[in-house]
């Protein structure tokens, strides 16, 4: 992938252009101008979309589209103007950042409060009443939105971007080029207390938040400060929305957590790792690298080896159901039931 410049100055670019972009073969007009992605049923002449499927192979001929982002079997099946890829879905993400429309941050708002021991470096934008306190940090290009707060002693490396109201407690750690969407909480104390005679006692969480570079972390998702030593979020990490991190979690490289996980303190997961929506980890257990977990799976012990892991009941009409739960609250005495059996007939 290269980069390349718009025709005009604006997002307009060429097919030749969006195909060196994306890294595919054109077969069609190079000069054909294109400013836009869309649905193949809803696009116009000037833009382009993308099939990922060769089940939806008649989207072709009904498209309007300068052209399609295709693989070379579905362009094998139509002479319209094409863009081959290796994989369609890879190129029409890398094309989406060309038309991508979100505003660009610039100047600091007069509003902003920068504590005067803060450290800003060139090109930093600040949103109206976003507070920078002691000590922090923020390098060449980071953008920080309206109502953001960056904690005292808290870094955010070059070109990361802070979207509105992201608190950021002390001693925060963010690498370059990270994304952290608005309503997110890094840094918040970990679950930690002791029981006293009938009460809680407090644990200090004297820890840390540690992110690498090009993480995304969701609106609303919390990552907890670690209780000792820090809770770490490697490379290229992807974190959804409405996640929970618990303290002293360590999530690997280019690992990806859906929508409403939940991971407990001191879990550890591996690089490359994928977890569906709502899954969950108990604290203190390990996933090796590449593992995959099924949507609503609670991980309850360490796996040690890669591989695709899935819990839970499927849907079922309601009547059926609640047949099948009685039958599970039967199962112990079931299998104690069958033990004996096994027993009477010497097995």
């Amino acid at each position: 992938m290269s980069e390349i410049q718009s025709t005009d100055g604006s997002r307009t670019y060429t097919l030749a252009q969006l195909a060196i972009y994306v890294g595919g073969q054109l077969r069609g007009p190079g000069d054909a101008v294109v400013r836009g992605i869309a649905a193949p049923a809803l696009a116009r002449p000037d833009q382009v979309c993308f099939i990922a499927d060769k089940r939806h192979v008649a989207a072709l001929e009904i498209t309007e589209a300068a052209a399609a982002i295709v693989d070379e079997q579905l362009a094998a099946k139509t002479d319209r103007s094409v863009l081959i890829c290796a994989s369609p879905y890879l190129a029409y993400a890398r094309a989406s950042q060309l038309f991508d429309r979100t505003p660009v941050a610039s100047g600091i708002h007069p509003t902003a409060v920068v504590h005067p021991e803060a450290r800003i470096a060139e090109g930093v934008s600040l949103g109206a009443n976003s507070v920078i306190e002691k000590d922090a940090v923020l390098g060449a290009g980071v953008a920080v939105g309206a109502g953001t707060v960056v904690g005292q002693r808290s870094r955010v490396g070059e070109n990361s971007r802070l979207y509105a109201n992201v608190t950021l407690y002390h001693d925060v750690t963010i690498g370059a080029d990270c994304t952290i969407h608005s309503g997110a909480v890094l840094g918040a104390d970990g679950f930690g207390f002791a029981p006293d005679q009938g009460r809680w006692e407090r644990i200090a969480q004297n820890g840390g938040v540690v992110l690498g570079d090009a993480v995304s972390v969701g609106a609303n998702t919390t990552i907890d400060r670690g209780a000792i030593g820090d809770t770490v979020i490697e490379d290229g990490v992807i974190i959804d929305n409405l996640c929970q991190i618990a303290h002293n979690v360590r999530i690997g490289r280019h690992s990806a957590l859906a929508g409403t996980c939940g991971i407990a303190g001191s879990a550890i997961i591996g690089a490359h790792c994928t977890l569906a929506g709502g899954a969950g980890m108990v604290g203190h257990i390990e996933l090796a690298d590449g593992c995959h977990i099924g949507a609503r799976t609670v991980v309850t012990k360490s796996i040690s080896k890669k591989g695709s892991w899935s819990a839970g009941t499927p849907m079922m009409p309601s009547r059926e159901w609640r047949r099948a739960a009685v039958r599970f609250t039967q199962l112990d005495s079931l299998a104690q039931r069958i033990a004996e059996l096994e027993k009477k007939l010497g097995k």
